[in-house]
């Protein structure tokens, strides 16, 4: 059960990064990754979900404020505004740095790089001063469209929220399955919360974070999960790395099984709906910018029942 993060060694992490490797899996010029498994019949099963016609947004407001979660905060400055005599108009203009522990975005293919190459066994090289030669954000400008899944931990374990540092296993994410009544598939968007911002509210920030232990990718990879989302980061932090730091889920999920992820999710309001409504599966939909080269794209997720 969840617990402070077990040691992991970096050979451990090798073994598991070669065991859930999706290099080649569709062919040697990819650069889309698991999503792949999000195919036609896997949109229909999605639109059959929409039910209710109830729309959760997923995502946090773009944070202006500099904190310690956030260093980089979103700069927003008025160009034309109503208060200036004679306006005729407003706008604006906004400036984000996507990557980080503040802002709801979508991690590319090209973010993590695991001992010089990144996804399918390209060198790290190929991104370069001008953006992402391969892997960009780019692999999802149609859109990416699935079956939503939401496992939430603390629910499932009877607690409010998950303390930083404490990490959730294979038979954690079984547990909360049953707790859910849903089952994870391939091609799904899987959602894991945490309580981080409930936490937040109510104890104040803290160092760290739940979230996943890097011992949990074998499961997700044989469950063939499309895309991974969190209320925080999805690794687990303090992660259980030798040597202190690092972010394994990271530098498995995305180099290695060719998974996007969703960091600094807002599943609170979704977590409620699902409960008032009885069933944690929704239709997912991401639209990420259409950032050439890009290595990341702020996202607005929407659930829609």
């Amino acid at each position: 059960m969840t617990g402070p993060a077990k040691p992991i060694s970096r050979d451990e992490v090798d073994a598991i990064f070669q065991e859930v490797s999706n290099w080649g899996r569709w062919g040697s010029d990819d650069q889309c990754g698991a999503l792949n498994l999000i195919t036609p019949a896997k949109r229909l099963q999605a639109s059959e979900l929409v039910i209710e016609g109830v729309s959760v947004s997923c995502a946090l407001p773009l944070n202006t404020v500099g904190s310690g979660e956030n260093p980089r905060p979103v700069v927003h400055l008025m160009q034309n505004a109503g208060d200036v005599e004679g306006a005729t108009g407003s706008g604006d203009y906004f400036a984000i740095a996507s990557h980080g522990m503040a802002h709801t975005h979508l991690d590319a293919l090209c973010h993590i790089f695991y001992r010089g190459q990144m996804y399918n066994g390209r060198p790290a090289s190929m991104v370069t001063s001008a953006g992402a030669l391969a892997n960009s954000i780019e692999a999802g400008k149609d859109g990416i469209v699935s079956r939503g899944v939401l496992l939430d931990i603390p629910r499932s374990i009877g607690k409010d929220w998950l303390e930083p540092g404490e990490a959730i296993y294979a038979e954690d994410l079984e547990a909360a399955e049953m707790a859910m009544h849903v089952r994870v598939e391939e091609g799904d968007i899987l959602l894991v919360r945490t309580g981080r911002h409930v936490r937040r509210a109510k104890a104040g920030s803290a160092q760290g974070l739940g979230g996943l232990h890097a011992t949990a990718l074998p499961w997700l990879h044989r469950r063939g999960v499309a895309v991974l989302g969190s209320d925080g980061v999805s690794d687990v932090m303090p992660s259980g790395m030798e040597g202190g730091g690092g972010l394994p889920v990271h530098s498995i999920i995305i180099p290695s099984m060719g998974v996007h992820l969703i960091d600094n999710m807002a599943l609170d309001e979704l977590e409620e709906t699902c409960d008032r409504l009885d069933r944690y599966e929704f239709m997912l939909t991401l639209a990420p910018l259409k950032l050439l080269r890009g290595t990341a794209s702020p996202v607005n997720p929407i659930a829609l029942f």
